[in-house]
């Protein structure tokens, strides 16, 4: 090997780019409370684990968020290269090209919707409207102060889609689980949005800190992040959950306290600590919780 071309940085695989750029391991956010929800629809049905569902609600989970990510990047790929924190992404750098992103969402969005197939009708019928908020999202920075509230819709249908994967039937309860995981994401969202505040002026894209300044995002996750501590309250009274659900809240509402102790209006310099470690715990964490508890009240393996 040359000097030369020992100096030039190796591109990663296509497949290994792709993955990158809709941020595969950013699924910790979401597919635990889609667990939960379909466990939890389990014991109410029979207390008994379908793995061949519950393969299906990852399947579906899985292909949504991707095709989410990744039209979400190929929209605000000029905007993306605009700002500094994103100027590195793959669509901006050439790592991915627009076609092959649209490849992999296509793939994506047809493995979402197969996978829906497969579980019941009602999945199938409501799979298109699960779609819409995905990509209605990445637009509603050009046209409110308020993406976080599109987020936060599109997050919920998580749990309820994984209910009604199970049971076929459209359930209020996970309804209850969907908005509180809608509202936390959303919440996480305003704070993670504060850091591109300056950018976002200049450019003109819309967002709470943006139009509100920082202290205002910040008082909003903190009143998000108590109304999702509510709805995680009211979901396990609706289910019955017992000791160890409650366990696990407790330790969520710690992880809040501890998540927005770490992070004030003049100081953002723990930001991703809170984004990334902070919030991955809470919903592997309640997982856990969730599950300990339904396998001593019955389910079975």
């Amino acid at each position: 090997m040359t000097s030369a071309s020992a100096a030039i940085p190796q591109q990663p695989g296509r497949t290994k780019a792709f993955l990158r750029l809709v941020m595969i391991e950013h699924s910790v956010f979401a597919l635990p409370f889609a667990y939960i929800a379909a466990l939890t629809a389990m014991f109410e049905w029979d207390k008994n684990i379908h793995w061949g569902r519950l393969l299906l609600v990852t399947i579906c989970m899985v292909g949504l968020r991707t095709f989410a990510m990744a039209a979400n990047r190929i929209i605000d790929r000029e905007i993306d290269a605009r700002n500094p924190r994103t100027a590195h992404r793959e669509l901006v750098t050439g790592a991915v090209s627009v076609k092959s992103a649209w490849t992999g969402a296509l793939i994506a969005l047809v493995v979402f919707l197969a996978s829906a197939a497969l579980l019941n009708p009602l999945c199938l019928a409501l799979a298109p409207l699960a779609v819409i908020p995905m990509v209605v999202y990445p637009y509603g920075k050009r046209f409110t102060n308020f993406p976080q509230a599109i987020l936060g819709l599109a997050q919920a249908i998580g749990p309820i889609g994984a209910w009604i994967a199970i049971t076929g039937e459209w359930s209020w309860t996970a309804v209850i689980l969907g908005l509180a995981v809608g509202i936390w994401i959303g919440g996480f969202d305003l704070i993670y949005a504060c850091q591109d505040v300056e950018t976002d002026r200049e450019v003109g894209v819309k967002s709470v800190p943006a139009r509100f300044g920082i202290p205002g995002a910040i008082w909003g996750a903190r009143a998000c992040h108590f109304v999702t501590t509510a709805l995680f309250v009211w979901y396990a009274l609706a289910t019955d959950a017992g000791t160890f659900f409650w366990v696990g809240l407790v330790i969520v509402a710690g992880a809040f306290l501890y998540e927005h102790s770490i992070v004030k209006p003049h100081d953002l310099s723990r930001l991703n600590r809170a984004f990334f470690q902070v919030n991955g715990f809470i919903g592997i964490a309640l997982f856990v919780c969730a599950l300990l508890d339904l396998l001593v009240r019955g389910l079975t393996v």
